[in-house]
Parts: C-alpha cells; structure tokens; sequence
C-alpha cells in the first residue's frame, strides 16, 4: 500500500511539474503581449498629437487669413469712392467672404472630424487600458496559482520523500529482524548503552537504566543478581496498569484528551518507542478496536476520535525514522542518506506543536533539551495504525450522521402532497398557510437537528475542528448528491412549487451553517452548489426569455449540459402554469450534447457520492493548535502508584 501511495504520489508530482511548466509558458506569452500593447500604445498616442498640433496649425493660419481679409477690406473701403466704393466693395467683400466663411467651415469639418477621430482613439486606448488592467490582474493571478502550485509541488515532494524513508525502514526492520535469541542479546546492549558511568564513583561502575517504573537497587551485587526477567515483569505490570486505565473513560482536561497524554507520557518515559519489540502498542491498538466496537454509539467514537487524533499527532511531531540506513549494505549508503537526510531534516529541531516541558530536568537523567526520538520498527508501525484507526472512526462517525438523514433526505426532495396543495391554492386562511409551512419544513428541520445534535457530540468531545469541518462538508457533499439525483430522476420532483419547497429548506441548512460557524461549518455550504442551481432554475420566472449563455454562466454555472437539458426538459409548473425554456435553447443544448458524445465526453448526468478520506497526517498537523501537556492529572487508579510518579506535576 505504501508503495501504491508512493507511486500516486509520484505521478500527482509529474503532473503538477507539467502544469508548472505550462504556467511559466503562459506567464511569458502575457508578458511578451502586454509589452507589445504598451508600444502600440505609445505609437497611437505619438500620432495623435502629431494630428491635433498640424489642426491647430491649420486652424491658426485660417484665422490669421480671415484678419487680414479683414483689414484689407476696411482699407478697400476707406479709400475707394462713394458710390463705386459702396458697389463694388459689397460684391468683391462678399466674395470674398464668402470663400473664406466656405474655407472655414471645411477647416471647422475637418477639425471635427479629428476631434471624433481623437475621440476614438481615446476610447480605444481606455479600452485598451481596461484590457490592460485585466490582464494584468489575470497574470497576477496566475502567478500566484503557480506558486501556490509550486508549494503544493514542494510539499509532495517532501510526503513522498518522508513515505520512501519510512517505509524503507518498515522494509530493513522487517528483513532484520532475528531469532529470539539475537533479539534477547541485541536488547541486553540496548539496555547497555542506556546505562552510564554514575558520577559519584569510578567509570568501572554501571547503574540502572533511566527508567521510573524498575525496582531501586541498592548496590552494584544487586544489579548483577537482579535478572533481566524482574524488570520486564514490573514493566508488564505498568503496562497492564495502564491498559485498564484507559480503557475508562478519563475525559478532557480543558480541550486535552486525557487518555492520549497519559498514554504518550507513558510510552515516552518508558522509552518504548526505542526498543526492537514491546507488546504495549498492540495491546493499546487493541483497548481502541475494542472501544468502537459499538459502531452505533457516536458519543465513544467521538471520545476516541479525540484521543486517537491527539496521539497521532504527538507521535508526529515527536518520532523520527532514523538508525535502519546503518542497518542497510554498504553499497546503498550513499543513496539511502540522502532520502533520511531529507527526512530527518524535515522532523529536525524542536516541534512547534507540542510543549513538553515535563521532560526538561523532570527525568532521572536530566534532559537538558528536548530530541526527537529515534523511532524503531515497533513504533512506526504503531503510528500507522494509529493512523488507520483515526480514519476508520472517522468514516465510522461520517456514515453514522449519512445513515441518520437518509430517510429524511428521501422526504425532502418532494414536498407532502397535502401542505403542496394548500400552498397552490393559496389558501386565505393565515393559520392554516403556516400550519402547512410548518409541515412543508418539518423534515427539513429534523435534518438540521440531527446535524445540531453531531456537532454538539464532537463539540463536547474536543474532536479537533478540522476533522468537524471535514465530517460535515462531506456530510453537505451527501445531502447535494441525493437531492440532486433525485431531482433529476424523478420529474415531479421537477415543479414550480416543489423547488420552492426545497428552496425554503436549503434555507434551514444556510441558517444552521451560520449558527456553527465557519470553525465547524467550514466550506459545507459551498457542496450544496448543484442543487442550490437546480432549484434556482426552477423557481426563475421567465425561462422562455432566457438564453443557453445566460443559463449555462449566470443562472447555473456549474451544472453540465447535460443535467441542464434534463432539468429544462422535466420541467413542469404546478402553479402559474409557465413554460420552460424556448425550443431554441433545447436545440442548442441537444446540439451541444451531440458533440460532447462525438468528443467521448461522458454523458451521465449523475453525480457520484465522495465516501475517501479527504484529509492525511500532515493536514490534521497543519491545522492543530499547541498542546501543552505538562500539567494533565493521573488518573485515580494510577496516581497512587509509584510506578507512575512522573506524570504527577512536578513542584517548584
């Protein structure tokens, strides 16, 4: 499975690279564009004031003839005699006059029409400027898709690189593992290195590995005579302790699951997740599997969920695969560092999540800083089931919420029969139009009661947020597959009144959205965008005057062809008696159905329910606040123990 993953993986990064590259392309073409519009730009303005200075040469030149026109002709006048000057200045003035009144008004023409000219290429070049701008918005939003691209590119590839790492390790652990008699003298030098020179005698002397839970020794005799059989039998005890303890229900200290602090202190304090084999991860897998077993109690898987989450995630930022590169052959180190390498780097440093004050000088040892763990095949293996039972309760919660609202999902595509027709008939009656309201949305508000009653299930259990968000956008992605393939397989389903009716629902789901918030709603209202469409077409008045392009992109956006064809076909109205769309708009759509046959585009009209899991470790880690799990209170029935004495809180 890991490597089918890994494959995936791989194949998502190819495709992502391919995309990357058609993007860089894209960006370059829009550049190069926008650089030539800028020079035609230019170009066009560099004319235009050329031709408005050569008008306004012109224009001038004409006034300053018309003066001079002028003056001569009172000069003319002046001089010439009475009557010879009053007839003859009248005819060759008038000429005159008139030939200049003509020439002024085709130079008045002229300057008109470069005005409305100039107009133009004012207009065009605002136009061009609006295109300019919008394109410069689409290159900013294409760069920033690419990357956002190359940041999701970047994170694959550090996924696939941490996967190739751990399950290279699963893989060597596997191969390496021995008969019991080498794991038996592999543990005892484990023991060993664990041991130091105690600093108050010489460096001949050993003392007892750091570890709370194993008997006091007295001396170094007691330590040799002391076999290893005591101290693994105190250890399973701890453990058998701790096994009943959670298995209780131990509940939250805050927003913090008990259970899972305990059980991570635990495992940490008795360095489990360092040793070849332990018995004490399965046996926690097992208290989890035996917990949910009640699939129908949403109340414990909701408790679990919580606490499978919590530890996943302290195991996340606290384990690290490392130490099987030296297991591997030589000839493959060089390789194999550089896939640890990168994943190593990746856990390096202190995790930004996790506050685990309680280790700094509360141990025996005296930890000065806090190191992630070098976690061997026992606990990486832990971790992934872990994570299989983390997804498999929170599918578990997912198809209990879905097998709840299906029966009331089947009453609310189609409007009772009584209450539709009150509702038609428009009764006068103001009791009676509410009473039939109320029976209209009574199925609807039994939906938004059951959704009302999970969330305030996961709500008391402190499921983190993001699985809540994740549970109910998949919850409103059912609830718009159903309504919607019933709308379109049934066609009395496909009324007027009947999306009014469902309209009126979808009101109560938005109402219920809000009141949850966006921390727990999330994006769920968006699932519903099919069947918010569908029934916005069929509540619209008008059809016949609507056209393919205002359908397809205003009104419906999202829906193919050919669910828009069946819905415009079934439609029917049982109140004013309207019609659909024009015959022309069918036309077109069975013309564009045609080609989408001939292209091998898929003709189902159907949509299909998403039942995976939609989100991995590294989101649910993404999306998780600090823990602070330093001050979590024992439990009663370990608290007396001395066994457990490190997880009491340590005093000043």
């Amino acid at each position: 499975m890991a490597a089918r993953e890994t494959g995936a993986l791989q194949e998502a990064k190819d495709k992502l690279e391919k995309r990357v590259e058609e993007l860089t392309w894209r960006l370059s073409l829009e550049k190069r564009l926008r650089t030539d519009l800028e020079e035609a730009k230019a170009q066009e303005t560099v004319k235009l004031q050329n031709s408005l200075q050569d008008m306004q040469a012109k224009l001038d030149e004409a006034n300053a003839l018309i003066v001079i026109e002028q003056e001569t002709a009172k000069k003319a006048i002046e001089e010439a005699p009475p009557v010879v000057k009053e007839t003859q200045v009248i005819v060759e003035d008038t000429k005159k006059i008139d030939s200049l009144t003509a020439e002024v008004e085709s130079q008045k023409e002229i300057l008109s029409s470069e005005t409305n000219r100039a107009d133009d290429y004012e207009k065009k070049y605002n136009e061009s400027q609006a295109s300019l701008e919008e394109k410069q918005k689409k290159l900013e939003e294409t760069v920033k898709k690419a990357q956002q691209l190359q940041e999701s590119l970047t994170r694959l590839e550090e996924k696939v690189s941490n996967l190739e790492s751990e399950n290279q390790v699963l893989r060597q652990q596997a191969v390496s593992m021995a008969p019991n008699k080498f794991l038996s003298g592999r543990s005892k030098s484990i023991i060993q290195r664990e041991r130091g020179p105690d600093s108050g005698h010489g460096s001949g002397e050993i003392k007892t590995p750091l570890d709370l839970h194993s008997p006091s020794m007295n001396n170094r005799e007691d330590v040799e005579e002391k076999p290893q059989k005591s101290l693994n039998e105190k250890q399973a005890e701890n453990q058998e302790l701790l096994i009943r303890c959670i298995a209780q229900h131990l509940g939250f200290a805050g927003n913090r699951p008990i259970a899972a602090c305990i059980i991570y202190k635990c495992l940490l304090q008795w360095r489990s997740f360092e040793v070849e084999r332990t018995s004490v991860f399965d046996r926690i897998i097992q208290t989890i599997g035996h917990a949910i077993e009640t699939q129908d109690n949403n109340d414990i898987l909701a408790y679990w969920l919580s606490n499978a989450s919590t530890l996943l995630l302290l195991l996340q930022w606290t384990l690290k695969a490392s130490g099987a590169a030296g297991m591997a052959p030589q000839r493959r180190r060089s390789s194999s560092a550089t896939l640890f390498g990168r994943m190593t780097q990746s856990f390096r440093g202190t995790p930004q999540g996790v506050n685990l004050s309680f280790i700094n000088g509360g141990l025996n040892g005296g930890v000065d800083s806090l190191r992630q763990v070098e976690a061997k095949y026992p606990a990486l293996l832990f971790k992934q089931q872990l994570t299989a039972y983390v997804e498999k309760i929170y599918g578990m919660i997912r198809d209990n919420l879905k097998k709840e609202i299906s029966p009331l999902l089947g009453l609310c595509i189609q409007a009772p029969r009584t209450s539709r027709a009150s509702l038609v008939k428009g009764s006068s009656r103001s009791v009676a139009n509410t009473a039939a309201q109320q029976a209209l949305i009574a199925h609807w508000q039994g939906i938004v009661k059951s959704l009302g009653n999970f969330l305030s299930t996961l709500k008391a259990n402190h499921v983190p947020p993001f699985l809540v968000r994740k549970v109910f956008t998949q919850i409103f992605s059912f609830i718009n597959v159903q309504l919607f393939n019933s709308l379109l397989l049934r066609r009395e389903c496909c009324s007027f009144s009947n999306g009014e009716y469902v309209k009126a629902g979808l009101a109560e789901l938005e109402h219920w959205c809000y009141k949850a918030t966006d921390e727990y709603a999330g994006s769920a209202w968006d699932e519903l965008k099919h069947i918010r469409q569908a029934i916005g077409f069929l509540v619209i008045h008008q059809k016949p005057k609507k056209t393919l392009d205002e359908i397809s992109h205003d009104l419906c956006p999202v829906l193919s062809i050919q669910q828009l064809y069946r819905i415009s076909t079934m439609y029917w109205d049982d109140k004013y008696g309207t019609h659909s769309v024009s015959a022309d708009v069918i036309a077109s759509m069975r013309v564009l159905m045609t080609e989408d046959s001939n292209n091998a585009v898929s003709s189902s009209f159907l949509l299909d329910d998403d039942s995976s899991i939609p989100f991995s470790v590294d989101d649910i880690s993404k999306s998780m606040e600090q823990i602070d799990i330093s001050d979590i209170e024992p439990p009663p029935l370990i608290r007396e123990n001395s066994g457990f004495s490190f997880l009491l809180p340590r005093s000043e």
